[in-house]
């Protein structure tokens, strides 16, 4: 084995997406990358995009490829964070979408919005794993990719984001404070009002700092006053220690559900069953 393909089977796991661009980074022209492709080394998905053979790849793979490969600014979110950080397992038992948020403008690649795609050129001389790994990719369903923007904050500080687990691939990830605001700012477009609210009941140990910080942050009218509305109605210890004369609520009312009651504390339409006997949160 050669010092190069030696060195591409230590770095990269079976299952991982690899791109041309990272390859010629590292010294591995599109000439020697077919031969890798002939040899069964690397599995051909479209132009430019290989798999390692032995698993089918996943959207943690397509997702981790784009962050470290391309460097892409994007980090799992919402949802799909607060689910692969053990916080909505009860309540979001399938993954139907995959929740991630992207900067205002920037455009996903062409592989990465149609992954999984198709291997090409597939040869018939691959060994076992690659066979393996063709049937399994063409069995596999495109995720269902639900794109959040992160321009409802005014700037982005460490402590919103961190590193998560995900099936042994790290990802980036919004924190449970940030990944809780990403949730609430898509109700009920993206999310129902009783499921998200459903997710947040179980938030009982978020940061109040982080909380306070976040909130300060953004000047998302809706959302500022739904994420201290639950937070009251659930009764959530943390909430004690915000200070909500520094968060932007705003005036006058605003809908979140059509036909909703208008909670008077905040001045939002919530559904009959969240309007409390004394009517404040």
């Amino acid at each position: 084995m050669s010092a190069k393909l030696n060195w591409l089977s230590q770095t990269i796991q079976p299952g991982s997406l690899v791109l041309q661009s990272w390859l010629s980074e590292h010294e591995i022209s599109p000439q020697l990358a077919q031969k890798y492709v002939k040899n069964g080394s690397l599995l051909k998905l479209r132009s430019g995009v290989y798999a390692r053979p032995g698993k089918a790849p996943k959207w943690f793979n397509a997702v981790s490829c784009l962050t470290e490969q391309l460097r892409f600014p994007i980090h799992l979110a919402g949802l799909s964070s607060l689910t692969h950080q053990g916080k909505a397992h009860y309540v979001q038992l399938t993954e139907t979408s995959i929740w991630l948020e992207i900067p205002p403008k920037k455009v996903l690649p062409l592989w990465f919005r149609t992954f999984p795609t198709h291997a090409e050129n597939s040869d018939p001389a691959l060994n076992n794993s690659g066979h393996q790994n063709l049937e399994n990719l063409s069995n596999s369903k495109h995720p269902n990719w639900l794109l959040v923007s992160s321009n409802k904050l005014t700037s982005v500080e460490p402590t919103d984001l961190i590193d998560i687990d995900v099936n042994g691939v790290m990802i980036k990830a919004s924190s449970a404070e940030l990944a809780a605001f990403e949730l609430l700012g898509a109700v009920p477009t993206s999310i129902s009002f009783e499921h998200a609210a459903e997710v947040f009941q179980g938030l009982t140990s978020l940061s109040p700092k982080k909380v306070q910080s976040l909130l300060a942050r953004s000047n998302t009218i809706k959302t500022n006053r739904l994420y201290l509305f639950l937070a009251h109605y659930y009764q959530h210890p943390w909430i004690s220690r915000i200070d909500e004369s520094l968060i932007n609520i705003g005036s006058g009312k605003r809908q979140i559900v059509t036909g909703g009651k208008l909670n008077q504390q905040y001045q939002i339409t919530i559904p009959e069953a969240f309007a409390s006997i004394n009517g404040k949160y």
